[in-house]
This record gives structure tokens, sequence and C-alpha cells, in this order.
């Protein structure tokens, strides 16, 4: 046989190799903690999330807002920045810690101010197009007392197979008003891969 003519021959037998492999895909719980590559997750999120939000609700800040105003403190989760060196998606950890903030019951959140454009677009639309009983009406928004900003770093240690991926969360709290800080929280999560 000619090598023109086994060419194609091996070319079938190499894509029928490889369609032959097997894939699985398996649904798991999404409160199961999967860690595959030692780098920031989902749980990572949450969790930081939670155990800041806890943290500072624990503080006297609070109290001392209730007791001054008589009132739920609203906070504004701002800029939360990835200074790591890996992609991060911060929107989804700011999600999770206005998520934190809201089901405490402790104090009220208002939409960050990417957001909070779009709601006023739409609340200019319902000006001409909504009926007059149910357009929203401009000048109601609710303003934030506090806002929450913060930094996502990390110091990755390597050493031949292995590496120590280090995760520190700082946030701090701020009033709107004078700007002092009423809270600073920080978080650390240690990672040990072996490959």
């Amino acid at each position: 046989m000619k090598i023109q003519h086994l060419i194609p021959a091996i070319g079938i037998a190499v894509l029928l190799l490889q369609g032959c492999r097997s894939h699985t895909v398996s649904r798991l719980s999404p409160d199961q903690v999967v860690d595959l590559s030692g780098k920031w997750n989902d749980t990572d999120s949450k969790l930081v999330a939670e155990e800041m939000v806890k943290d500072a609700l624990a503080r006297p800040w609070r109290s001392n807002f209730q007791t001054r105003k008589n009132k739920q403190p609203v906070v504004i989760v701002g800029i939360i920045s990835n200074k790591t060196d890996e992609y991060i998606q911060v929107e989804t950890f700011i999600n999770d810690v206005q998520r934190e903030w809201i089901n405490t019951g402790f104090v009220r959140v208002v939409q960050n101010s990417v957001l909070r454009e779009a709601i006023r677009k739409e609340r200019g639309d319902q000006q001409q197009f909504a009926s007059e009983e149910t357009q929203k009406k401009f000048g109601k928004e609710l303003g934030a007392d506090y806002m929450m900003f913060g930094t996502v770093i990390n110091t990755p240690d390597v050493q031949g197979k292995k590496r120590l991926n280090v995760y520190q969360v700082d946030l701090q709290l701020a009033d709107m008003e004078t700007n002092e800080i009423v809270w600073i929280g920080n978080k650390k999560i240690k990672k040990y891969i072996t490959n």
C-alpha cells in the first residue's frame, strides 16, 4: 500500500480514538467545597464575605449609629480592588458581601454607582412611558451612611512543585459624612498546593 493512501486512514483512526475519550460531568451541591487549582474561588468569596460582615456588625459603630439616629444604618459596597496576580471576579465577591449585609437584617444596602445609573435611566423612562400611578419619582433615593471598600491581595510562594497561596482581604467601612473609618477588617486564607 502506498504511503499516500495510509495518511488519510491514519487521520481517520486518530479522530476516532479522540472521540472515544471519556468525558464525565458530575453535578455537585453549590455548597460543596471543591478546590482544583488552589486559586481564589467561590468558597473563598463566600466564607470571607460571611466572616467580614459578621466581624463588622460585632463592632460598636452600628450600635452607636442606631443610638444617635434611631434607625438602621445604610451601607453601600464600593470598590474592592483585585491586587492579586490572578484573575478574580471581584463582582462576585461584592455580591457575596452585599448578600451577607442584607441577610443579617441589621443594615440596609443601596446600589453601587454603576447600577444606580441604570436604575436612574429606568426611572427617567418611567416618567415618559409608565402610567402616572406607577411611575417612581426622582429624589426619593436612600443615601448611604457608610461605604465599604478594600482590596484582595496575594503573596504566592513557590518552591519546585510546591506552592503556597496566601490571600489577604482588607476591607474598611467609612462614614459618608465625616470620612471617619469606623471599622477595618482583615481576613487571610492560606492554600498549600503540591503537584
